[in-house]
């Protein structure tokens, strides 16, 4: 019997959720079950941020039925790379994920790092998440700019530098025993139509982000099918 691919979500904001929110996590648990493959959604929380707790406290989907063990993840708002690094290799370890998803970046440039920086703490996240597993994979979203970009130029260099400097890191650190893939910015994303305020995904975005991650794999690894598509 084939043992499921176990998946363990990592991000910020666009993946935490908020109450109230679906969240991509959620598209993608809804893929991940319509291929009828066998698998497994991991990780230490599982719930929403509650806006007006100013905490991820909230159990509040938007579809109440989405299964409590498909809700797990590794995501808060406000964190990015350079809080998930010094945690990944205890949570690889306790949750044995086999494929990280990881969305992270836009926070960081935003009030903790610069490009560079930002950069340095991608390539400790990964040797520590390969630590716990060496033959772990990993998909990495290449950030989306903001609202933000439109206004502030710096910002919006950075963003673009930032990208850059992610694609030369994951092809220096891809390799056969631990696959490290660069997922393409989801098609026509639009922060007017695809987000809520210009930063997190409404529905038409949450299923672009997941569509973008599910396409990677298949396109790559040959694993499931594209978003969508039934196996």
């Amino acid at each position: 019997m084939m043992s499921a691919m176990r998946f363990l979500f990592v991000g910020d904001s666009m993946t935490i959720g908020c109450a109230g929110d679906y969240s991509w996590r959620y598209r993608m648990w809804q893929h991940l079950a319509a291929l009828d493959e066998p698998h497994e959604i991991v990780g230490p929380r599982d719930t929403l941020f509650d806006t007006a707790e100013n905490a991820p406290v909230s159990t509040r989907y938007a579809d109440p039925s989405f299964p409590a063990e498909a809700r797990r993840h590794l995501a808060g708002w406000g964190e990015g790379w350079l809080h998930m690094a010094p945690v990944i290799q205890d949570v690889v370890t306790a949750h044995r994920p086999d494929v990280l998803l990881v969305s992270l970046g836009l926070i960081d440039l935003g009030f903790y790092t610069d490009a560079g920086q930002t950069e340095g703490n991608v390539r400790e996240f990964v040797a520590r998440a390969r630590a716990a597993n060496p033959a772990v994979r990993m998909v990495l979203l290449p950030v989306i700019p903001n609202i933000r970009a439109e206004t502030d130029a710096p910002f919006a260099a950075e963003c673009e530098r930032f990208n850059d400097l992610l694609a030369k890191a994951v092809a220096d650190l891809d390799s056969p025993a631990s696959p490290l893939l660069l997922a393409s910015p989801p098609p026509g994303y639009d922060l007017r139509a695809d987000t809520y305020d210009g930063t997190h995904p409404g529905p038409s975005g949450e299923i672009k982000l997941a569509g973008a991650f599910a396409d990677a794999m298949r396109q790559a690894w040959g694993l499931g099918s594209g978003y969508g598509v039934a196996a």
